[in-house]
């Protein structure tokens, strides 16, 4: 049947959010369901009452991209102020910078090397076996050798994912660089900022437009109407009631705590020892040096657990057993009419900001296809397994 739909868009985070504009920019009628109290999933920002501080409330985001279609699109909706991350790293009593590069290395081997130089001393340092790297403690050791590995990895990597690193596939690892010069801007795209007046602000502008309602504090199982498709951006096995079991996440727990002044000069320093209890300290004016330094700063340390019922999932796991499970519930999915599962939770990936937006806009030309056509609308447009 073709014509205006009537859509269930759940969740108002990134995902839910570029969907229904692109919908109700095409004459449907959406519904937006939020049950937390505003819009922008884990990158809601707000300003901190105490201080006056922008704070990233689920932990810190840097919008990158090498996506020009992507960076124009979130342009459309916020001020993207340039920003870079530098992020440091506590190892014992010293600071060092990160991602790992020539500084990095000069520092922590007490050397002056030239860019060769540290190439040929960190290639004589690594442990390569006879195969590819499987696991992140093999590809640690394949990628910096056992002192930077054991330095920088090894005890962060256990905090923050709750496993020996040697359970943990490599993968994990071969998304940071490793330079041999003295960049320290821990992402390399073409496009980096962070908005103005915060993210919440600019999911907000992208879901005003006419043809969306939104209804926070709202969860999916409250609502009765009947709607023509759903968009669902929500727990992959919420949705099915944890039927089948439930997949594994990593949660973060947040410690706040306020400084008069500049507590660490820096938004981002990593606690990598392991008897150290939390992964990281982000102090929030770092976040936005365009603003006036505040008198009173606000922090967090974060600690990594595994979720349970009822807290926020951050990090899907995605080891044997729950890539497994996952295949279970994409099945089920794939065997619903009438659904459409995106974003992180939807489909139980990690998923930057960039990636969600790129992907909610591909997800809203296909929806548009189908509903136009009378074709069935896809039920994951990229397949979690």
């Amino acid at each position: 049947m073709t014509g205006t739909k009537r859509i269930l868009i759940v969740g108002a985070g990134f995902s839910g959010a570029v969907i229904a504009r692109a919908l109700a920019e095409a004459g449907h009628s959406v519904q937006v369901v939020e049950e937390r109290a505003h819009v922008a999933g884990n990158c809601h920002t707000e300003r901190d009452p105490e201080t006056g501080v922008m704070v990233h409330v689920y932990g810190p985001h840097i919008f990158h991209t090498a996506n020009q279609k992507v960076w124009t699109y979130i342009n459309r909706f916020a001020e993207m102020m340039p920003y870079q991350n530098r992020v440091k790293a506590r190892v014992g009593d010293s600071v060092y910078s990160l991602p790992i590069n020539l500084h990095t290395i000069n520092q922590f081997f007490q050397g002056v090397m030239s860019p060769d130089e540290a190439k040929a001393f960190i290639a004589a340092k690594t442990q390569t076996g006879s195969g590819a790297p499987v696991s992140f403690r093999d590809q640690g050791l394949a990628f910096v050798g056992a002192e930077l590995y054991d330095a920088f990895f090894h005890g962060y990597t256990k905090k923050q994912w709750g496993v020996e690193p040697a359970e943990l596939p490599a993968s994990i690892l071969k998304r940071l660089p490793l330079r041999f010069n003295y960049n320290d801007n821990y992402f390399s795209h073409q496009f980096q900022g962070i908005p103005r007046q915060g993210y919440s602000d600019a999911v907000a502008k992208i879901l005003d437009v006419p043809g969306i309602s939104v209804a926070l504090g709202t969860r999916a199982e409250d609502v009765d109407d009947p709607f023509d498709h759903v968009v669902y951006s929500g727990p992959l096995d919420r949705y099915f009631g944890h039927g089948d079991g439930h997949l594994r996440y990593r949660t973060l727990d947040f410690e706040r705590f306020t400084y008069d002044g500049d507590f660490q000069g820096n938004a981002v320093i990593n606690y990598c020892d392991e008897d150290v209890p939390f992964t990281r300290i982000t102090e929030h004016q770092h976040f936005a040096p365009w603003e006036d330094p505040a008198t009173r700063s606000v922090c967090f340390r974060e600690y990594s657990r595994a979720a349970g019922p009822g807290d926020v999932p951050f990090y899907p796991v995605r080891l044997v057993h729950d890539k497994a499970l996952l295949s279970t519930y994409v099945v089920r999915a794939e065997a619903v009419e009438k659904a459409t599962f995106v974003g992180r939770l939807g489909t139980y990936s990690y998923l930057d900001m960039d990636v969600t937006i790129a992907r909610a806009l591909e997800t809203a030309d296909c929806l548009k296809q189908a509903f136009a056509t009378g074709a069935r609308p896809p039920v994951f447009v990229h397949r979690p397994l």
